[in-house]
C-alpha cells in the first residue's frame, strides 16, 4: 500500500486562510482586525511554500483562502477606519455649530 504524506504547510495555510476569512467578519468588531491580516499573510507564505514543496489541491485551497481572507480583512479594516473617521468628523462639525 502506498503511504500518503500530509503536507503540514498546506494544512496550516488552509487553517490560517479560514481563520482570516472568519476574522474579517468577527474580530473587526472587537478592534482586532489586524489579526486577520496577519493570519492571511502568514497563510499566503505557508501556501506558497506548500505549493513549492508538494503541489496539491490542499495547498492551492489554502493559498486561495488566505488571499481572499487578506483582501477581505484589508477592505473591512479600511472601511471601519473610514467610518470611525467620518463619525469623528461629523461629531466635530456638530459641536462647532453650537
Amino acid at each position: 500500500m502506498e503511504e500518503k504524506k500530509s503536507n503540514g504547510f498546506a494544512v496550516a495555510s488552509l487553517v490560517l486562510g479560514i481563520l482570516s476569512i472568519l476574522s474579517s467578519f468577527t474580530i473587526v468588531f472587537v478592534g482586532l482586525g489586524w489579526l486577520g491580516l496577519i493570519f492571511g499573510i502568514v497563510g499566503i507564505v505557508m501556501g506558497v511554500m506548500a505549493k513549492k514543496r508538494n503541489p496539491s489541491g490542499m495547498a492551492t485551497a489554502g493559498l486561495v483562502l488566505s488571499i481572499i481572507g487578506t483582501v477581505l480583512c484589508g477592505i473591512t479594516f479600511i472601511a471601519c477606519v473610514a467610518c470611525i473617521g467620518a463619525v469623528g468628523t461629523a461629531g466635530g462639525l456638530a459641536s462647532s455649530l453650537y
